[in-house]
């Protein structure tokens, strides 16, 4: 069963419990299919996407938990969620990566539209009754994560958790449409 697109954006939630079921390699695919899908400015289609499970995930959320030890001090105060961040990786059975060729000229514009792509893999993971959370926290380890994943030459630019959900938030508050229209 397909929702209608308005119901997957009012459904959408940042799930951050997953169950211990994995998610099939079919659906992976949609979800990137979604992302390539994707609006892109001046058509560059600048994402790559890296699909990491088990141990190898499970090693990435170890390595930022090193990496913020090793720069807690020079870090801002909300650099401490990224141990609950890693809690997440680890947990969700599926951690999608989006990395871009690094480019100071197309920046603006490469980093908008893979926020698009990203939001096209939670929109259709909402649509195939999957959980996902779109993290931010792997910026503390970019060059690291890109190293690891053997692109060192790469700029990750986020993470999104997937798998089922193992809870059911509410909305969170949003501001009314007379408070954002200027």
């Amino acid at each position: 069963m397909h929702m209608e697109l308005i119901n997957a954006i009012e459904n959408r939630r940042s799930i951050r419990k997953y169950i211990d079921k994995p998610v099939d390699e079919t659906i992976l695919m949609e979800l990137i299919d979604a992302a390539r899908l994707c609006q892109s400015g001046k058509n560059r289609q600048p994402w790559l996407f890296k699909i990491l499970k088990g141990e190898e995930k499970d090693k990435l959320s170890y390595l930022l938990l090193a990496q913020l030890e090793k720069a807690e001090s020079e870090l801002p105060g909300w650099a401490a969620w990224v141990n609950y961040s890693s809690d997440i990786i680890r947990q969700a059975p599926v951690l999608i990566l989006i990395f871009r060729e690094k480019n100071e000229y197309w920046k603006t514009s490469d980093l908008l539209s893979i926020g698009a792509a990203a939001e096209h893999i939670c929109l259709r993971a909402t649509d195939l009754g999957l959980g996902s959370l779109w993290l931010r926290d792997t910026d503390v380890a970019d060059k690291e994560i890109s190293s690891f994943i053997g692109h060192p030459e790469l700029e990750l630019v986020s993470g999104i958790a997937i798998g089922y959900a193992d809870e059911h938030p509410g909305p969170r508050p949003r501001k009314d449409l007379k408070n954002i229209i200027l």
